[in-house]
């Protein structure tokens, strides 16, 4: 690509270089769900397979649905992967960022010992990363195998949030994922909490101990 194009998509450059060092086994792992008020944050690990890489995989939010979900597919159908959540308990307690973390080294543990290196998304390797690592911020913008995990824990973590939303209706998380749109703040308020609210998350907080 020239190096002046604006448009930049992710490539393998990052587990090229890594396996022209003799490593093999490179997984890209990432995590969706920081933001929302309900709902697990769920990560995904991926090592994919040089020789068959699914075309177009891109970070996830700059994905349609449609395109995930297709996407999801193939990865599955050609690369090895593990996906891994953190509770809405384990967020409360231990706050998202280390949630977040958690369930990243969940997903890498869920590959098993064949794996020679872990690229993370992120600007931070989680501490508990018992196997070589390293972080790429944006790397789902960078790394396809990041991009892949990325996709993988996107389209789990929404149809999770479609299943919670056929138990919980009035709260939109079948369209908002559990983010706090301004449906999901007035019903809140309308309906209640539910046990799959982060309570340590400030609008939750602020409604279950007003007044």
């Amino acid at each position: 690509m020239p190096s002046g194009s604006m448009i930049s998509a992710p490539d393998f450059s990052f587990e090229t270089a890594l396996m022209a060092k003799g490593l093999s086994d490179i997984a890209g792992v990432d995590e969706v769900g920081r933001g929302p008020l309900a709902g697990p944050v769920v990560a995904a690990a991926v090592v994919l397979d040089p020789e068959n890489i699914p075309d177009g995989l891109n970070d996830s939010k700059k994905l349609s649905a449609k395109r995930r979900e297709a996407l999801y597919e193939k990865i599955i159908a050609s690369a090895r992967i593990s996906i891994a959540e953190a509770s809405v308990a384990e967020i409360d307690q231990i706050n998202i960022y280390h949630a977040s973390h958690l369930a990243m080294c969940r997903a890498v543990s869920g590959l098993g010992q064949r794996v020679g290196h872990v690229l993370v998304d992120g600007n931070a390797i989680p501490k508990d990363m018992t196997l070589p690592a390293s972080c790429i911020i944006k790397g789902d913008g960078k790394s396809l195998s990041i991009a892949a995990a990325s996709i993988i824990a996107k389209v789990t973590r929404d149809r999770l949030m479609v299943d919670l939303a056929q138990q919980h209706p009035g709260y939109e998380w079948d369209k908002n994922a559990g983010y706090p749109t301004k449906r999901h703040i007035s019903a809140l308020s309308e309906i209640g909490i539910t046990p799959h609210h982060r309570v340590s998350f400030r609008p939750v907080h602020n409604i279950l101990y007003q007044g």
